[in-house]
């Protein structure tokens, strides 16, 4: 008695599977990207190659006078941290965009950012693209 030996396999391919990849993966480009609005001051910010950011947060900006702005409205430094702590208060989203004139010197912006990471606040820098 002879046994059939059956050793051809399935050459197809099942797109099935590669569609819910790329579909998984526009999603998750999708949730992951943020958009800036941009506000009425002049600054003139620093170029680089960076995707745009849409989404409404909550926007510093220190101008070349060296004048810090919380949403378009002027405050002194020294009130930053309570009004940061305030308007955080009642959300779970924590983030600022921080707005930075290119001639004004980093240890200005590295103060905000010492405030933002002390309250745990998620830093986002906004700047022109090339």
């Amino acid at each position: 008695m002879k046994i059939k030996n059956n050793n051809k396999y399935n050459s197809s391919f099942s797109m099935s599977s590669m569609t819910d990849i790329v579909f998984l993966l526009l999603i998750f480009f999708m949730l992951t990207s943020t958009l800036v609005s941009t506000s009425a001051l002049e600054i003139n910010l620093p170029k680089s190659e960076s995707k745009d950011v849409k989404t409404k947060k909550l926007s510093i900006s220190i101008d070349s006078s060296y004048n810090y702005y919380i949403e378009n409205q002027i405050i002194e430094f020294t009130d930053l941290e309570s009004i940061l702590i305030s308007k955080f208060k009642k959300t779970n989203e924590k983030s600022i965009i921080l707005r930075v004139d290119k001639s004004v010197p980093i240890k200005f912006a590295v103060n905000v950012m010492d405030i933002a990471y002390k309250n745990n606040i998620k830093i986002i820098l906004a700047t022109n693209k090339k």
